[in-house]
C-alpha cells in the first residue's frame, strides 16, 4: 500500500482556495486527467482501490501528483469540487455513492479534456466493431494530412493528449461506460454502430438501459452536427425512434438503397453525403473482409466524405489499412492451416462476426469467463461452419450444454499451448483454427490481449 505526498496535497487546496479535483483509477485515463488537471492549475490528488502500476506510479510522482494506492480514503476523496472516475468503476461503488449523496459532480475522463480543446470530436460507439472503425476513421484522415489525434477506449489518453498536442480533429472510441459519466459534452460527428446485449450487468439486466447508454452519443448534438448510424441494426432503430436526434442522418445498409448515406449494391459500396459527390469502391479492394467490415467501412467513408476528403485518398486508405491486433489477426499458416487471433472477441456477437466472415471449416477455440452469454445466436454458424470447438477455460459446461448437438467434437483445454495443439490435431489441410472465445479471459489470463499474445506464441511453436 502506498500513498504520496498526501498531506501537504490536501492541506494546500484548503490554504490557496484552489478547486480540488480528485481522480478515482490510476491508468491511462486517470493518469491522462490528472496530467490535464494540473496543467490547469487545479488541486490534484488521484486514488485507486486496486495497485497502481509502476509505470503509471512512477508519471505521477515525476509529476509531484498526491496519490494513494490499494484504497479510497473518504476524507481525502469527498472534500473534492469534482470527481473524474474511471470508467471500469460501477456507479454501485460505495464511494460513488457517498460521491452523489454529497451532490459531489462524478464525470468522465472524456468530458473534463472536452472543455479543453476546441478540436471537432469524431465520436464512435456500438457494441462491436468501434475500435476497427475507430482505427480506420483515424488511418483515413491521417493518411488525407488531417491534424488528428485517436484517443478515448483506444490508444493514450484524451485528457493527456489535450495537455500536450494541440490536434484540429479527434477520433474518440466511446464506451457506453465513459457515456454514463458524459453530460455537458457533445460529439460533433457520432457514429453508432451497432446494439447487441453486452456488459448488461451494469444495467440492471435490460437491453433497453444499455441502449439509452449508448444513445447518450447523440446528446447535445445541434442540426449543425453529424449522426451516422446502421440503418440494418433494429435495436439502434428502436433506440433512435425514442430520442429523435436532430443532427444531419447519414445512416449505411448492406441490405438496402439509402441516400445521403451509403449502401450497398451487389458488390459495390456507394457513399453520398451531398448531391453529385459519390465514392464508389468494390468490396473486393477494401482491406477489412466480411459483412461486419463493410459496416465499418461504410461508416469511416462516410465520416471522410463529411469531412469532404478527396475520393482517392478515401479509396487508398480503406484499402491499405492494417486491422488493430487480436481482432481477427492472421498469425500463420501451418501445413494449410490458417490460425487467426481473435482473442478481443469478448462477448457472443464479435464470435458471431468473426465466423461470419470465415469462408472456410473452422475449429473454433472459445471459453473463459462467461458474462452470462447467451449461445443461441451462434448455433447456425456453427452448424454450418465449425468442425470442432477446443474450450479454453476453467469452467466450460455452458459451452458443452449449448452445442453438443451440433458439433462432433468437443475438448476441455486450460493452457494457449494445450489448445493451440488440439486445435491443430483437430484441423486439416484447408481449414482454420479460429481463436474467438466470446468470453473474458480473467479465468487463465490477465488480459485479452495476454491471451492473445499466449496463443499467437502457442502457434508459432508448432
Amino acid at each position: 500500500m502506498s500513498t504520496n505526498n498526501i498531506t501537504s496535497s490536501n492541506t494546500k487546496s484548503a490554504m490557496t482556495g484552489q478547486s480540488r479535483v480528485v481522480i478515482l483509477g490510476a491508468g491511462e485515463s486517470g493518469v491522462g486527467a490528472a496530467k490535464l488537471a494540473q496543467a490547469k492549475g487545479f488541486d490534484v490528488f488521484v486514488s485507486d482501490y486496486g495497485v497502481i502500476t509502476d509505470k503509471y506510479k512512477a508519471t505521477l510522482e515525476k509529476l509531484s501528483i498526491s496519490f494513494e494506492s490499494e484504497k479510497h480514503t473518504e476524507e481525502l476523496i469527498l472534500n473534492a469540487t469534482e470527481v473524474i472516475k474511471s470508467p471500469g468503476i460501477p456507479p454501485t461503488a460505495p464511494i460513488i455513492k457517498k460521491l452523489v449523496a454529497k451532490g459531489i459532480p462524478v464525470v468522465s475522463e472524456i468530458e473534463f479534456a472536452k472543455r479543453y480543446t476546441n478540436a471537432k470530436t469524431i465520436c464512435i460507439t456500438g457494441s462491436n466493431g468501434k475500435s476497427t472503425t475507430s482505427l480506420l476513421t483515424y488511418h483515413i484522415l491521417k493518411n488525407a494530412g488531417l491534424n488528428v489525434g485517436l484517443a478515448g477506449n483506444i490508444g493514450q489518453s484524451f485528457a493527456a493528449q489535450v495537455a500536450t498536442e494541440d490536434y484540429e480533429y479527434y477520433v474518440l472510441e466511446i464506451s457506453s461506460f465513459m457515456l454514463d459519466d458524459m453530460f455537458a459534452f457533445k460529439a460533433d460527428i457520432a457514429v453508432l454502430l451497432n446494439i447487441t446485449p453486452d456488459h448488461l450487468d451494469r444495467y440492471d439486466y435490460k437491453l433497453e438501459n444499455y441502449a439509452a447508454s449508448k444513445m447518450r452519443i447523440v446528446q447535445n448534438q445541434t442540426a449543425e452536427d453529424v449522426f451516422i448510424y446502421c440503418a440494418d441494426d433494429e435495436e439502434s432503430l428502436k433506440a433512435i425512434s425514442l430520442i429523435k436526434p436532430v443532427a444531419k442522418a447519414f445512416p449505411f445498409s448492406i441490405t438496402k438503397k439509402i441516400e445521403p448515406g451509403a449502401y450497398l449494391e451487389e458488390t459495390t459500396i456507394h457513399i453520398l453525403t451531398e448531391p453529385n459527390n459519390q465514392l464508389t469502391m468494390s468490396i473486393s479492394d477494401l482491406a477489412l473482409q466480411g459483412k461486419h467490415n463493410i459496416y465499418n467501412s461504410m461508416a469511416s467513408g462516410i465520416v471522410s466524405k463529411v469531412l469532404e476528403l478527396r475520393n482517392e485518398t478515401i479509396r487508398e486508405s480503406m484499402g491499405n489499412f492494417k486491422n488493430i491486433e487480436h481482432r481477427l489477426e492472421h498469425v500463420a499458416k501451418i501445413s494449410g492451416i490458417d490460425f487467426i487471433n481473435d482473442s478481443k472477441a469478448t462477448n457472443v456477437n464479435s464470435t458471431w462476426y468473426a465466423l461470419e466472415s470465415m469462408t472456410s471449416d473452422v475449429v473454433l477455440i472459445m471459453g473463459g469467463v462467461d458474462k452470462g452469454n447467451d449461445y443461441n445466436m451462434l448455433k447456425d454458424l456453427v452448424k454450418s461452419k465449425v468442425k470442432a470447438i477446443v474450450c479454453l477455460g476453467k469452467d466450460n459446461k455452458r459451452i458443452h450444454d449449448a452445442f453438443e448437438d451440433d458439433v462432433e467434437v468437443i475438448v476441455n483445454t486450460f493452457s494457449a499451448d494445450e489448445a493451440a495443439q488440439i486445435a491443430f490435431h483437430l484441423a486439416k489441410r484447408g481449414d482454420a483454427v479460429l481463436l474467438s472465445p466470446a468470453c473474458a479471459s480473467f479465468d487463465l489470463f490477465k488480459n485479452y490481449e495476454d491471451r492473445g499474445n499466449q496463443f499467437k506464441a502457442a502457434v508459432r511453436e508448432l
